[in-house]
């Protein structure tokens, strides 16, 4: 199987599109040990819901996520009639599904609470909140690795089977 230009720009493109959407989640990977293990929660809380440091992942990470899952939606379909890089993009695609649904039933729930704190003292339910919120954020980053890796799986599969194909014509 050899890809046609535009399948092949158009799994350039989504694959561009997963990693960007990996990037703010990784942030987070990396962030996690001293958020959960050195900071107190005062200082926890101020960052994260006071100070808006994450302000810029909502307004690029959402739109990333939703056109990760819609890249790949379009490159499976455009793999439908090619069996191994069509069910890896039905792969990557699904774990981007996942991540995002991870998002909405774990991350979003502790964001609302969140959007209702106010300046004080720190909440009782903190600790259960922020590991929750962490946690989250973990997860989604190691499903979204898979997904990512799935997509680059699907290109080098294609390029795989166009090596062999010229090999047998020599």
């Amino acid at each position: 199987m050899q890809l046609s230009t535009g399948t092949y720009w158009w799994c350039v493109i989504t694959i561009v599109v997963m990693a960007l959407s990996l990037g703010p989640s990784f942030a987070h990977l990396l962030e996690a040990p001293p958020r959960l293990t050195v900071w107190s929660p005062e200082l926890w809380r101020e960052a994260t819901v006071f100070n808006a440091q994450f302000m810029w992942f909502a307004i690029m990470g959402a739109p990333l996520d939703v056109g990760a899952i819609l890249a790949g939606a379009i490159l499976v379909y455009l793999l439908r009639r090619e069996r191994t890089p069509f069910r890896l993009a039905v792969a990557a695609t699904v774990l981007f599904a996942v991540s995002l649904a991870v998002w909405l039933s774990v991350v979003a729930p502790v964001n609302a609470e969140l959007a209702t704190w106010k300046p004080g003292p720190v909440p009782e339910n903190f600790e259960a909140l922020r590991n929750r919120w962490e946690t989250g954020h973990i997860v989604m980053t190691g499903i979204k690795l898979c997904g990512l890796v799935a997509a680059i799986c699907v290109g080098l599969s294609a390029g795989r089977a166009s090596v062999a194909r010229r090999r047998e014509r020599v």
